[in-house]
């Protein structure tokens, strides 16, 4: 019981945090307007909102509707997938709460805007210009944790012993 009150908790505040986030750049600014919250910051990072109708980076702009049936298919994956783990595995369970909760994050915007909101600006002048959001960011690193919580658990596994091949 313990383990899913963890996991709801992680989603609810995953959700609450950027639900609230985009709900505040929503009401403050227009499609394409920018602010910089930290000045001398400002040539690296801003708050700019975007509307981002496909997958990151703009990719695939008309498919939204299949990105919302593809984030629906995965958190109701992870969660058929969430008792086996193990108790003790804190790190798989809080990538299994973030990556759950960025998906219904962006899910939800779907559903209410028609498109997923975004407004942390970061860029590379020159290099790379990318607009996201806490969702995004809750994704990609639950994702990040799973890969080296995974990692750590195969490298703390003895080596098999493989068989030698003799020759015939």
């Amino acid at each position: 019981m313990r383990k899913w009150l963890w996991l709801l908790m992680i989603v609810g505040v995953v959700l609450a945090v950027d639900q609230i986030s985009k709900r505040r750049v929503v009401e403050l600014l227009a499609v394409g307007e920018s602010v910089q919250p930290i000045p001398a910051l400002s040539p690296l990072f801003q708050l700019t909102r975007s509307q981002n109708t496909g997958a990151a980076f703009g990719f695939l702009p008309q498919a939204g509707d299949i990105f919302l049936i593809v984030a629906v298919v995965v958190v109701i994956a992870m969660l058929y997938f969430y008792p086996r783990i193990p108790a003790g595995a804190r790190l798989t369970q809080l990538a299994t709460g973030l990556i759950c909760g960025g998906a219904l994050g962006n899910a939800l915007d779907r559903l209410e805007y028609g498109h997923v909101v975004d407004f942390i600006h970061y860029q590379i002048p020159g290099v790379i210009s990318n607009v996201s959001n806490l969702a995004d960011h809750a994704l990609v690193f639950g994702v990040i944790i799973l890969f080296i919580d995974n990692w750590r658990q195969e490298r703390a596994q003895p080596p098999e012993d493989t068989p030698v091949n003799q020759g015939d």
